[in-house]
């Protein structure tokens, strides 16, 4: 936590005149105002439009969708495959709709974050308005976590206060750490190789990239999109 707090500080040069940061009060944010905040109901939507991501409640339980999936029963008509996660327990569920069926869809919180290291699977975060810390699982980042670093804007979407999923920004730059050399005897150019980064994600990149070079990177997809400024 000393660390958290050493960074918070720089990162935000009057947050000691602000408050006294420390472990008791501000790692975990339910101390803070917004965390116990009633997310408000949303509305009814036909399944078919459920995606990914998306939380709804069903049976006087809140679920996040998983995966969502059309599928065509021949002569007895269509219907909506959904895998959910139970936010409550985080047990997972699947269940049927009718594409036409109503569906309470509940509304999730957005709320930027940034982050001030990573320590073996969690995240430690600030919120640069209120200072609150907090701390969630790599696992709320999903591929995406490889590409956290100190100082980085992330986004953390809440129900009732509670973190149900984060995201990193969508082109980040990274630095080549190792590449393939090119093949002695081959006339041919390949058009791309792969390039291993500093994070430990490998990627492919034009040939005439070479180590130590800073490029910009597609989180989504861990696509080349350009070199660097």
């Amino acid at each position: 936590m000393k660390k958290g707090v050493q960074l918070a500080k720089r990162l935000y040069p009057s947050l000691s005149t602000i408050l006294n940061l420390n472990a008791s009060t501000h790692s975990l944010l339910s101390s803070s105002p917004w965390w116990s905040a009633s997310q408000h109901r949303g509305v009814k939507v036909n399944a078919i439009h459920l995606r990914p991501g998306n939380v709804i409640e069903k049976s006087g339980r809140v679920y996040q969708i998983v995966e969502s999936e059309h599928k065509q029963r021949g002569r007895g008509g269509a219907l909506m495959q959904v895998e959910l996660r139970d936010v409550d327990n985080g047990n997972k569920v699947s269940l049927r709709f009718g594409p036409e069926e109503p569906v309470e869809r509940v509304f999730v919180e957005e709320k930027s974050f940034t982050c001030l290291y990573t320590e073996k699977n969690t995240a430690f975060l600030i919120e640069p308005e209120t200072f609150d810390q907090l701390q969630v699982p790599l696992d709320l980042f999903g591929k995406s976590a490889a590409y956290l670093k100190e100082e980085m804007k992330v986004t953390l979407q809440l129900y009732d206060g509670r973190p149900l999923t984060a995201s990193v920004p969508k082109r980040v730059t990274c630095t080549i750490k190792e590449t393939q050399t090119p093949m002695k005897g081959v006339s041919a150019t390949p058009r791309y190789k792969k390039a291993l980064l500093g994070n430990g994600v490998t990627v492919q990149v034009p040939p005439y990239l070479d180590t130590g070079e800073e490029i910009i990177i597609s989180t989504e997809d861990d696509s080349y999109l350009g070199r660097a400024n």
